[in-house]
């Protein structure tokens, strides 16, 4: 996707990237330059809310039990 940059620096973020990106009114984005090119981070107004459901699926509690085991079995 290609979008164009006006004389006072602003452009568009493509509907499909705003949709797979949650990306909202009011979001910030991060800008990082590297050696590689540019990189834009987005960063919702809510970080909590935005985190909400991520874990779902990988057994966290579960993995969290046998990290305090293995903590308990090296002390």
């Amino acid at each position: 996707m290609q979008t164009t940059v006006t004389k006072r620096g602003q452009t568009v973020i493509p509907s499909d990237i705003r949709k797979k990106y949650a990306i909202q009114e009011g979001d910030g984005l991060i800008w990082l330059e590297g050696p590689s090119g540019i990189k834009v981070i987005p960063v919702p107004q809510d970080s909590l809310k935005a985190l909400r459901g991520r874990g779902k699926g990988e057994n966290l509690s579960q993995k969290l039990l046998e990290m305090r085991q293995a903590d308990r079995a090296r002390e």
